[in-house]
């Protein structure tokens, strides 16, 4: 009964309180309203490797640069903040906003966990690439991951480099046991700051000296892990204090996905967060799997951010080795450097990915 009441409530508030969905896109129009006519402005579904694979496919000009976003997670796409806020990625790419299989536009009862693994979800990362390649006719594209993103991004970029321009990091998943065992302390020192004693002892439930397994997927699905890191500044946004208010709501009011659209979200992150793909990602340490890369790599990352901590993005940034590889710390950002200050983010975008430049980085 506690699973069917708020699952009904969650039918029922999508259906009557927040806007309806539609299937058909905004399309982008000049000053005066006019339909920009290079521009594209899709949801489709792909059959790529055996699966119903769905996709945003956004931009002012079809013709420009291809940018394949792999969203966080896993499960709840990034898609939806591009409604909140403008950031302008959309004037210089063609961006593929895709939801992984199982989540989101990709969702299906179908779905089977044991299909939701690390190798396949890159095996279908690089059936999507191929798919962009040959659909807008451009020998390479370029790759950006965030969050949960990141992870199935630099194992896909190691797997295929010869496909992709340059790979882009946006809070790069780094050592993740020993930067949840990170974040642990710090939050539970900054508390202890505050002298929120009803926090700290939240906290002491989880008290560890190892990021064993067993710790890592009960911290995990703590909702003290992500009460706290927002509530401090180091979360989705250094801005945003509440998943509530500032994720959930908002995916709800998404209008460009369908009513049925927005449950499939969060069916998808209930169903995503217990497969293998998921746990693997809780316990990846990139140095060991991935030492170096054979394509331009660019990070960008939050100093305030404790979801994939930045004292563990830059050291494996230190140690990785690349033909060509920037720095970008972002003094007011958290976890979504994009979402939080798009117009450095896009600078970066124009005069240093694109160009294959790294002017801009403040570590070479």
């Amino acid at each position: 009964m506690w699973v069917i009441v708020p699952a009904i409530v969650l039918i029922v508030s999508i259906m009557f309180i927040f806007p309806p969905g539609s299937r058909n896109l905004k399309p982008y129009c000049d000053k005066s309203g006019a339909l920009l006519s290079e521009s594209i402005s899709e949801k489709i579904k792909v059959d790529l490797n055996g699966f119903q694979q769905g996709m945003f496919l956004k931009g002012k000009n079809a013709a420009n640069p291809i940018l394949l976003f792999l969203t966080g997670g896993p499960g709840i796409p990034d898609y939806y903040l591009t409604e909140e806020i403008d950031t302008g990625l959309e004037d210089t790419f063609t961006v593929c906003y895709w939801d992984y299989r199982g989540t989101a536009l990709s969702y299906s009862p179908d779905c089977k966990a044991e299909d939701c693994t690390t190798r396949q979800f890159v095996q279908d990362a690089i059936a999507v690439t191929d798919y962009l390649r040959e659909r807008f006719g451009q020998e390479k594209i370029y790759l950006l991951g965030h969050s949960f993103g990141t992870y199935i991004g630099l194992l896909t970029a190691q797997a295929a480099p010869e496909k992709y321009c340059a790979y882009i990091a946006m809070s790069q998943i780094a050592d993740q046991p020993q930067s949840e065992l990170l974040a642990y302390n710090v939050m539970k020192a900054e508390y202890a700051a505050q002298s929120n004693q009803k926090m700290v002892q939240k906290l002491e439930n989880y008290r560890t000296d190892t990021a064993d397994t067993a710790w890592l997927r009960r911290w995990f699905a703590a909702p003290e892990r992500d009460m706290a890191m927002h509530e401090l500044g180091g979360g989705t946004m250094a801005a945003m204090k509440s998943v509530i208010t500032g994720i959930f709501f908002p995916t709800l009011r998404c209008t460009e996905y369908t009513q049925t659209e927005r449950i499939h979200i969060w069916q998808g992150k209930a169903f995503v967060q217990k497969t293998p793909v998921a746990y693997d990602r809780m316990e990846f340490v990139a140095e060991d799997s991935v030492p170096k890369l054979e394509l331009p790599i660019y990070f960008l990352a939050g100093e305030q951010d404790l979801t994939c901590c930045y004292a563990m993005q830059k050291e494996y940034y230190d140690q990785l080795k690349a033909p060509l590889k920037g720095f970008y710390t972002f003094e007011h950002s958290a976890h979504s450097p994009l979402f939080e200050e798009p117009e450095r983010a896009v600078e970066i975008f124009v005069n240093d990915v694109i160009q294959g430049s790294v002017s801009m980085s403040d570590a070479k």
